[in-house]
């Protein structure tokens, strides 16, 4: 215990220096600055009376000749204005932000219906698909079938389509005046065992009876039979060539048409099977991101949002990506979203997007966006404080928290 008058009397007799709060004798003293209005604070006790004005009500320099105004009023003013606005837009922020959480609810439970359509889509889809695969496969086997008869050339051929004796005869009747000649006869028939030589005229002659023409009635009660056993002869070109057999037989037309239609088919449900399976993996990546306690942040995905800054445009595209353009057109990737970063305490204020392009002093770029209170929602910055690292200050409803009005009230108080 020290008296009361050796209080202020610029001699320290305190080691901490308590005794001479208005005084400069304590090396390591304080002044308290009130400052009625404004936000009282500590200074050095080696400022005080020192002819520079360190406190707003002009305390410090009680006892020395330079003449400092209280200025605490306006000050505080100015910074009540401040707070009061911040509480504002903060207020409008968290409104905007139960609206956006409220949205966010909606949004993810159509996302969920959406998907679960989706899934029994490709359920069906599914059904459908195995069902085109068997009719495809029955149509191909079918034209197989058909197309080992026309091989066959004889009458397993005209068995197993079959085939009137009409159509057989108009194949072989190339000019169609109704009868067939020994170069008709030359051009479609071979041997079964020879199929690469041309039949001989004398063969051609044989065949037709001995006669040069043969007419329809002729050909059924003689030539038919021949090829209907199908032991010494058959029709020539089984492969599809222009006037064969196998290119005019109504059959094999027929299931030629029938496997084309299931192959076009089939594709068609192969391709919506697989477009829809590409959605539904889309959806189920962009459901599987944390979009906050609330899906406050759903709304975020599928938007960008841009900032040019000099020649360079930046683009945010949240839950996906971040750019870096140049006004040549050139586009760079500033890295792809990764994680939420934030604080414990507030773990949705920070994003981390990493994993960019190489960056030539190695390693790849990232960036980290840190999210503010705003009635907007708005890409504010960017910055590169080091090579190939970009920090970005991005402005938004979803980022404002209750825990900043009790902050800016007790600030205001």
């Amino acid at each position: 215990m020290i008296p009361f008058e050796q209080v202020n009397d610029d001699y320290c007799d305190c080691e901490d220096g308590s005794d001479e709060p208005g005084t400069s004798a304590c090396p390591h003293g304080r002044f308290y600055c009130t400052n009625l209005g404004f936000r009282p604070h500590y200074i050095p006790s080696s400022r005080v009376n020192d002819g520079i004005c360190d406190c707003c009500d002009a305390s410090d320099e009680y006892n020395s000749h330079t003449r400092c105004q209280n200025t605490c009023w306006n000050l505080g003013q100015r910074e009540r204005a401040y707070v009061e606005g911040q509480m504002r837009t903060l207020d409008e922020g968290l409104r905007l932000k139960q609206q956006l959480i409220e949205e966010g609810v909606l949004l993810w439970r159509e996302k969920q219906a959406q998907l679960r359509e989706l899934q029994q889509v490709a359920e069906d889809l599914q059904v459908k698909l195995e069902e085109h695969r068997r009719k495809k496969h029955e149509a191909d086997r079918l034209k197989e079938q058909t197309l080992k008869a026309l091989e066959a050339g004889n009458g397993g051929l005209i068995r197993h389509q079959n085939s009137s004796v009409t159509s057989i005869f108009h194949l072989l009747d190339t000019n169609k005046d109704g009868s067939l000649t020994v170069d008709e006869i030359k051009a479609k028939v071979v041997l079964v065992h020879d199929e690469q030589r041309v039949l001989s005229e004398g063969e051609a002659l044989a065949l037709l009876d001995r006669g040069h023409r043969m007419d329809l009635s002729k050909f059924q009660s003689t030539l038919w039979d021949v090829l209907t056993r199908g032991d010494t002869v058959k029709i020539k070109d089984t492969q599809g060539a222009p006037g064969s057999l196998s290119s005019e037989d109504p059959h094999l037309k027929a299931a030629d048409r029938a496997a084309e239609w299931e192959a076009t088919n089939l594709k068609k449900v192969e391709e919506a099977y697989e477009t829809v399976n590409m959605e539904i993996s889309d959806l189920q990546k962009k459901l599987a991101i944390d979009y906050g306690t609330d899906w406050e942040f759903l709304f975020l995905n599928g938007q960008c949002y841009k900032l040019k800054v000099y020649e360079y445009t930046y683009t945010l595209c949240p839950f996906n990506q971040v750019t870096q353009k140049s006004t040549a057109g050139v586009e760079v990737s500033l890295g792809m979203w990764g994680m939420w970063t934030g604080k414990p305490k507030n773990h949705y204020s920070q994003m981390v997007y990493e994993n960019g392009e190489p960056c030539w002093q190695g390693g790849s770029r990232s960036t980290t966006v840190t999210l503010t209170c705003g009635t907007e929602t708005a890409l504010r910055s960017v910055k590169e404080p080091s090579k190939c690292q970009y920090i970005m200050d991005f402005q938004t409803p979803v980022a404002c928290q209750p825990v900043l009005k009790q902050q800016g009230i007790h600030s205001e108080l």
